[in-house]
């Protein structure tokens, strides 16, 4: 870990190590739960960590990730939410699709972008 702002820990998310959401969970749970017998596997599961994070992060190569978590990734996301039904919310999910397809809807690069910056003791360089 190098050190940022303030002297507070740097974390490194490499955006060459995945090109999926799966491949996110992979690499922060590797950063952030080496402790742990679980690992990250939903969006509110990464929020879930962040809480207990001490650490500024990186994002290193986002550019890259931004393209591949972008709208082909994430209209399959919810398409798949679709398809399986229950536990989900159906109709919150179609509206989000819906959203995505009118170019009004978050992709899941942004929507991991507001997870990580809507916690406040976490500062986000985008490099």
């Amino acid at each position: 870990m190098k050190k940022g702002i303030n002297n507070k820990k740097m974390t490194v998310i490499n955006g060459n190590h995945f090109s999926d959401l799966e491949g996110f969970y992979n690499e922060v749970s590797e950063l952030f739960m080496n402790d742990e017998d679980w690992k990250v596997g939903t969006l509110d599961g990464f929020d879930d960590i962040l809480y207990r994070i001490d650490s500024d992060i990186t994002w290193k190569d986002s550019q890259k990730s931004r393209e591949n978590l972008g709208f082909d990734l994430t209209k399959e996301f919810y398409e798949n939410k679709i398809r399986i039904g229950k536990p989900f919310n159906i109709e919150l999910i179609q509206q989000k699709l819906d959203d995505l397809i009118d170019g009004n809807g978050q992709t899941l690069f942004e929507i991991l972008v507001e997870i990580i910056e809507s916690h406040q003791n976490i500062k986000l360089i985008l490099d």
